[in-house]
């Protein structure tokens, strides 16, 4: 892999979060990212979820290509209670330090109750962590890296050192934990979310999980401009009839697994949007918009197709 595809490659790793400061010290990356292929799949669509996390997950689809290029079958048009050929994204395999396969730059993790938990793209204050902490679970161990064995991936290891893991209110403990940690008689918080052994038959099954219908307190959005060069203008938007029912569309919209050509094509151009959610609970959500009417959520290999003209009024409203 050249200096050019690395850069690309992390570009797009990137792009499927937004951190904030207290994540930003922690974060870990190591190793560099390369493609590798994976044999076309039937539906319900498998991913491959791995716990070493690629810039580009190589998983060939056609079909759903061709269904988000226009040609879907009939009965798949957006309609109401339409139903959804489903995206299986299969608990997560612990990596061995002996296979030979492609190494990637590792996310935070966690494992907990034998689910490997990685960082959440939802960020929030430490201080404002309190309020949503939990009932204990446990303290973290460090020391797993991508060269780790799997019986070292023991009930709370973890590859962000010693931290208190506990519960997050509101939310699920098979979907969202929180790690904290005082330095300095500062607190720091980490959410971590398990986005593996899931099923993904509409977008009701993820955003469901974050409680943004109903939820949303207050809302921004940055330009790709903005953000690819680390401007940080962010531009207010309103928490109003319009969002609302664009988070409605949301919930209802089709998941499509997130194929090599897919993401090749989104992220070959820059035609995004980045909206920031911010909940009652003060968690901050973010949402990576592309034109083509498809909406991704931090790192998780699906995209979700929002009805065409709810995403296009909503699209046009945030400007240029």
């Amino acid at each position: 892999m050249n200096e050019e595809q690395f850069k690309r490659n992390y570009k797009r790793a990137v792009d499927q979060m937004k951190t904030n400061d207290q994540m930003k010290k922690r974060m870990e990356h190591i190793s560099n990212v390369r493609h590798h292929k994976q044999k076309r799949q039937r539906r319900p669509l498998y991913i491959a979820a791995s716990v070493v996390i690629a810039a580009s997950i190589g998983l060939a689809a056609p079909s759903l290509w061709q269904q988000w290029n226009g040609s879907t079958q009939p009965g798949t048009q957006m309609a109401a209670k339409v139903t959804y050929d489903p995206v299986v994204i299969p608990k997560t395999e612990l990596p061995n330090s002996n296979s030979s396969g492609p190494k990637a730059s590792m996310l935070q993790l966690v494992v907990y109750q034998g689910h490997v938990y990685t960082q959440s793209p939802t960020s929030l204050n430490g201080e404002d962590a309190l309020a949503l902490r939990g009932e204990k679970l446990g303290t973290t161990t460090g020391g797993i890296h991508e060269l780790s064995s799997q019986d070292e991936y023991k009930e709370l290891a973890s590859n962000i050192g010693e931290a208190d893991i506990y519960m997050v209110h509101g939310y699920d403990k098979d979907f969202r934990i929180m790690s904290t940690t005082e330095m300095d008689g500062q607190v720091f918080a980490q959410l971590f979310d398990k986005n593996n052994d899931i099923t993904i038959g509409s977008g009701v099954d993820l955003f469901g999980q974050l409680n943004l219908e109903g939820n949303i307190h207050s809302a921004q959005w940055e330009t790709f401009e903005s953000w690819n060069n680390g401007l940080s203008q962010l531009q207010p938007l309103a928490a109003d009839q319009l969002l609302e029912k664009f988070i409605s569309a949301l919930y209802e919209s089709k998941p499509l697994a997130m194929t090599s050509d897919l993401e090749e094509h989104l992220y070959g151009q820059e035609d995004r949007k980045i909206i920031y959610l911010a909940l009652v609970d003060k968690t901050q959500v973010p949402l990576v918009l592309f034109k083509e009417g498809l909406v991704r959520y931090g790192n998780v290999p699906v995209v979700f197709e929002v009805e065409k003209g709810t995403f296009q009024t909503f699209w046009d409203s945030l400007g240029k």
